[in-house]
C-alpha cells in the first residue's frame, strides 16, 4: 500500500499484545483497539484497557472500542462538519456515551455487574486539518503537525495511588473525561494504553517523548504492506527493549497522513 503525492491518505498500523505478566499467569490480553477510515480522509480510532481486576475486562474493552467506532462510522462525518468545534465535541461525547451504555448492557446480558467489565477508553477523530480526542482513564492520545510539533491531546488519569485510574463504568466517569481539539495540519496520530505510557511520555511535564514517537511515525509512513507492518509492530511491542520496562498489555495505534 503506497502513499502517493497525488492521492494523500491515512496509513494506519495498530496492534494489541499480551503483556509478559499476563503471559506468565496464562491470562488473556485485556487491551482492545479498533479503527476505521471514513470518506474524505477522516480517521476514527479507539483504544481500551480492560481492568486487570475485572473478571470480564477484555470483554468490556472490546465492546467499548467496537461500539465507539461503529457509533462514529454511522454519523455523516465530513471534513466540513469537523470545522465546527461544538459538532466535534458532540460526536466524541455521543461515542463515549454509546460505549458506556453498550458495556453496561453487555454486563446485564451476562448477568454481571458493570464493574466486572471495567475498561478505560480513548477515542480520536482526525482529518488532515484537525484532531480531537476524548479519554476516560489512563493511556494517551498524541498528534504531530506538519511543523513537527508533538502534542499530548490527553494525559493519563491516574488516581491518588499508582496503577489506579478511572474506568468507563466508574461512578462519575464521564465527569472525569478529558477532551481536546487541535486545529493544525495534522500528519500523525497515535493512541496507546497505559502499558506504554511510561516509555512514551515524560510524566513529569506531561509531554510526548519524541525519541519514542518519531521513529514509529516514520516507520508507518514508509510501510508498503499493512499486514507486514502490523507484524513488525507486534514484534516491536514484544521486544526486550519494551518488555524490560513494562510487563503490562500493550496497545498502539499509529496513523500517518501521507504527503
Amino acid at each position: 500500500m503506497k502513499t502517493s503525492k497525488q492521492n494523500p491518505h491515512w496509513q494506519v498500523v495498530a496492534a494489541s499484545v499480551c503483556g509478559t505478566s499476563h503471559i506468565k499467569n496464562k491470562q488473556l490480553c485485556q487491551d482492545a483497539h479498533h479503527w476505521q477510515l471514513l470518506p474524505g480522509n477522516v480517521l476514527v480510532a479507539a483504544a481500551a484497557d480492560g481492568a486487570g481486576s475485572a473478571s470480564q475486562g477484555k470483554v468490556g474493552a472490546m465492546v467499548a472500542v467496537e461500539t465507539a467506532i461503529e457509533n462514529l462510522s454511522l454519523k455523516e462525518i465530513t471534513r466540513k462538519s469537523l470545522t465546527d468545534d461544538e459538532a466535534v465535541q458532540l460526536l466524541l461525547t455521543d461515542a463515549l456515551l454509546a460505549a458506556k451504555k453498550a458495556v453496561e448492557d453487555e454486563a446485564a446480558a451476562c448477568k454481571q455487574q458493570p464493574q466486572d467489565l471495567a475498561t478505560t477508553l480513548i477515542i480520536a477523530i482526525a482529518s488532515p486539518e484537525m484532531v480531537a480526542a476524548v479519554q476516560v482513564g489512563d493511556g494517551t492520545a498524541v498528534a504531530k503537525d506538519r511543523a513537527g510539533n508533538l502534542l499530548a491531546l490527553t494525559l493519563p488519569d491516574n488516581g491518588e495511588y499508582i496503577n489506579e485510574t478511572t474506568f468507563l463504568t466508574s461512578p462519575g466517569a464521564l465527569d472525569t473525561a478529558q477532551m481536546r481539539l487541535w486545529r493544525e495540519a495534522i500528519v500523525n496520530v497515535a493512541l496507546l494504553t497505559d502499558g506504554l505510557q511510561m516509555l512514551a511520555l515524560n510524566m513529569v511535564v506531561g509531554e510526548p517523548h519524541k525519541p519514542f514517537f518519531f521513529p514509529l511515525f516514520d516507520f508507518v509512513k514508509k510501510a508498503q504492506d499493512q499486514a507486514e507492518a502490523k507484524e513488525q509492530l507486534v514484534k516491536f511491542l514484544g521486544s526486550e527493549r519494551i518488555t524490560q520496562r513494562t510487563d503490562d498489555d500493550l496497545t498502539l495505534i499509529i496513523g500517518c497522513f501521507g504527503q
